[in-house]
């Protein structure tokens, strides 16, 4: 019998489980005496590759004292563990669906997309980062901050050891667009050429006359695991919903038309030196 692969959801609820168990001074052999549940089941619940009901949930979060706030949200996260999609939305500080998408993204080994409005948050310098954030009218001032640090702690797993093959099919427009200056502009583009240079890395740009349907399709991002099943994170301002299952493969096929109009990884890096070139002129 094949082993079942956990679900970004369950691998999620398993790891929010285990820190309940933890922070409650417990642990795996006594939890499962106060449940009177077996050693496997708490382990295949962790690793989410055993379902978990809600009452066996609130069984279990009732042992670890876990109350309020934690708990509904654990509740709700449970209650979706068979839907196709689900979504994270904004906190007071940092929005709660990037510390998921940064998580996941940190242990990808292949990540593809797409992305038509600005240069995918990964690549994005500091200097241009933080312009984004500075006109985005859905952060508050005292949340500006740290949405910088988290495009920016996206950008370091591109550059770590054993980081994931990575490639970004980038529309024309989302590389003119002018959410700056000039010279931030210039930078970005002239960041993306060195980036090019990386083994990891692939940029292909989507030219305006041949990327229609890049528009269409909006942007997003098609995560691979070693251990679990893929998924697609679409993101938003305020959330980011996160589709697996079948409807996967819609993502797929859009990549892949994209792939056969896209510029050679030769013919996108020499059109963002030229893209550089002409912001300095």
């Amino acid at each position: 019998m094949n082993k079942p692969e956990p679900t970004i959801r369950a691998r999620e609820l398993g790891e929010s489980m285990r820190l309940a168990m933890v922070r409650a001074n417990l642990n795996g052999v006594r939890t499962c005496q106060r449940l009177g549940w077996s050693k496997s089941k708490l382990s295949r619940m962790f690793l989410g590759t055993r379902g978990v009901s809600s009452s066996d949930l609130a069984a279990f979060l009732q042992v670890c004292g876990v109350t309020g706030d934690e708990r509904d949200r654990m509740m709700a996260t449970c209650d979706e563990l068979r839907a196709p999609t689900w979504s994270r939305v904004n906190s007071d500080r940092l929005p709660r669906h990037l510390h998921a998408l940064i998580d996941h993204e940190a242990q990808a080994v292949t990540i593809r997309g797409l992305d038509v409005l600005v240069v995918p948050a990964p690549l994005q310098t500091d200097d241009y980062a933080r312009a984004l954030v500075a006109v985005d009218v859905t952060a508050s001032p005292g949340e500006r901050d740290a949405r910088v640090v988290a495009k920016l702690t996206r950008r370091q797993f591109v550059k770590r050891d054993g980081a994931p093959e990575c490639v970004f099919l980038i529309h024309e427009s989302a590389l003119r667009l002018p959410v700056c200056g000039p010279e931030v502009l210039a930078d970005q583009a002239r960041d993306l050429v060195r980036t090019c240079d990386r083994p990891n890395v692939t940029i292909r740009v989507v030219p305006g006359e041949r990327g229609v349907g890049a528009v269409a399709a909006g942007s997003f991002r098609l995560l691979e695991f070693a251990d679990f099943k893929p998924v697609v994170c679409v993101e938003s301002e305020t959330s980011c919903q996160f589709v697996e299952g079948e409807e996967v493969e819609a993502y797929r096929a859009v990549l892949a038309s994209l792939a056969d109009r896209a510029l050679s990884p030769g013919e996108s890096r020499a059109f963002l030196a030229a893209l550089a070139r002409e912001r300095t002129e």
